[in-house]
């Protein structure tokens, strides 16, 4: 871990903050580990210096996982480095039931000429090559993911969020894949689940 690295995450962190709800969580283990020491030291420093207006809370990574249990809602943005970051993203993807609704960005740098930043998106859970051509992939995490490009690289809001209202309605009528499913839910596959959800959003476009 160097400076320019821990300063370069955290400035992608508090520019997405002030996009949501402005308010940062920096985890690490700076009770028992130098890395982490730094990484609180540079975090606390950048916003002191230039992002006053975010609200900034520092909690150890291990209490962050109880607390992502016991209350989940009262963070917004959570920024860690790469090992905690790991176990944190899991822990957050079962909140939501699986790890097929959890979509990620990976955000760098801006450029210098356009602004736009260079990103790229996928689901949490990889390409999953087991399970592939079974048709009972959960969509929605890819789904999600091109949300989160639709507001992270192209600032076209209203089209994310009306993906994932659509989604959202999807999922309040019941309809759920495999992953999903408890033992009395109806399973529907691949295609349906994206069919259903293209169908909401058209449904949505037309009001």
């Amino acid at each position: 871990y160097t400076s320019s690295e821990i300063i370069r995450v955290a400035k992608i962190a508090f520019d997405l903050a002030k996009k949501r709800s402005n308010k940062v969580t920096s985890c690490e283990k700076s009770n028992v580990m130098e890395a982490g020491q730094l990484w609180r030291e540079e975090v606390q420093t950048l916003h002191d210096k230039e992002y006053k207006d975010v609200e900034l809370s520092h909690m150890l990574a291990d209490n962050c996982s109880m607390q992502l249990l016991r209350n989940p809602k009262q963070f917004d943005v959570i920024v860690t480095d790469n090992l905690f970051g790991d176990i944190l993203s899991d822990t957050s993807a079962m909140l939501t039931g699986s790890l097929g609704m959890l979509p990620s960005a990976s955000l760098g740098s801006k450029d210098e000429t356009t602004g736009k930043r260079y990103a790229m998106y996928e689901p949490v859970h990889g390409s999953a090559p087991d399970i592939a051509g079974k048709g009972i992939v959960n969509p929605i995490a890819q789904i999600l993911s091109f949300s989160m490009l639709l507001r992270y690289s192209f600032e076209l809001n209203k089209e994310a969020e009306l993906l994932e209202k659509a989604i959202s309605l999807t999922l309040d009528e019941g309809y759920r894949t495999k992953d999903l499913a408890s033992k009395d839910e109806k399973v529907v596959g691949t295609s349906e689940m994206t069919d259903v959800i293209i169908n909401k959003m058209t449904d949505l476009t037309d009001k």
